[in-house]
Order: C-alpha cells, then structure tokens, then sequence
C-alpha cells in the first residue's frame, strides 16, 4: 500500500509539469483554451490599460432577439485590437470569450477554462463563431481579455438576453 502512494504521488507531479511543449488544448467548440496561463503568472504583470473610448459589442445580434440554433456570432470591439492569445501583452489589445447563462469574469481574474459548451475561448483572434444553443430563453455575455486570459472586467462586456426557437 505504502508504494502505491509513492506511484501515485509520482505520477501526479509528471502530470502537473509545464506543458509547454505540448499543443494548445481545445475546448468543445474547437478554439484554444489557454495554451499559456500555465506558465505565466497574473501577478507578474499588470493588466494592460484600457483606452477610454474601448468596448465590445455583438455586431449582428440585438439584446431581445428570436433566434435559431446553431447561432453565428459577430464579436466586435472598438478601441482595442484583437490579438492571439499568446502570452505576449500589448497595449489595448486582447482577445473575445462567449459565456452563455455565465455572468461575467471580475477584472483581472482568468478566465476559467472549462470543457463546458457554455464557455467558448477565441485565443486565435477569431471575431465569429457559430455555437448551439438549446431552445429556450438564454444570455449570452461577451467576454474581453488580454493575452493571459485575464479579463478586462465589466468595462469590456456587452450581454444579450436572446430566445432559441424550437
């Protein structure tokens, strides 16, 4: 028993070595989800200042909105540029994150990286995305981070309430 724990032990701490070697793992809807976070600490650095004039938005829906399953989504944002999410801060840039029926990240916190089909991750500059919805009423929040996922907080938010048609 006593070198089963010791095996076990083992193994654990290979597993949580630094993978940076390793691919960029994708969540359910096939985008990146945090190739970097592991190996960079929030801390380290600070978050990058938002220009004044900056937000997001959902470029071709409107809060209130009948929809059908699978939604496209526009993401766009105004006064910063989007960015991968490689780990590389620059000034006013970052990347989207969609949260359906999930509130908000706080500013500065990481946006968590999850294998739910509520949480999608664009860490490669993508502005649209198509995602399934199941029938009913929804809110869909779009998310603004920076290079280590770190979220520009409600500052750089936009949410919609939308119904999927049967």
């Amino acid at each position: 028993m006593k070198y089963f724990f010791i095996a076990i032990t083992v193994v654990s701490l290979v597993a949580c070595n630094s993978n940076e070697d390793k691919p960029a793992d994708k969540n359910d809807a096939g985008h990146d989800a945090h190739p970097t976070t592991a190996s960079v600490s929030p801390v380290t650095q600070p978050l990058p200042e938002v220009p004044g004039n900056a937000k997001v938005f959902f470029a071709n829906l409107k809060d209130g909105q009948v929809v059908s399953s699978p939604l496209k989504i526009e993401m766009g944002v105004e006064g910063m540029s989007v960015d991968t999410a490689n780990g590389k801060i620059k000034p006013a840039s970052g990347h989207h994150h969609i949260l359906v029926d999930i509130d908000s990240i706080p500013m500065n916190s990481i946006v968590p990286a999850t294998d739910s089909v509520h949480h999608y991750h664009f860490g490669k500059a993508q502005t649209s995305a198509e995602i399934k919805l199941t029938p009913g009423k929804h809110f869909i929040v779009l998310q603004f981070a920076d290079a280590l996922h770190r979220s520009y907080g409600s500052r750089l938010t936009s949410r919609i309430n939308v119904e999927v048609k049967q």
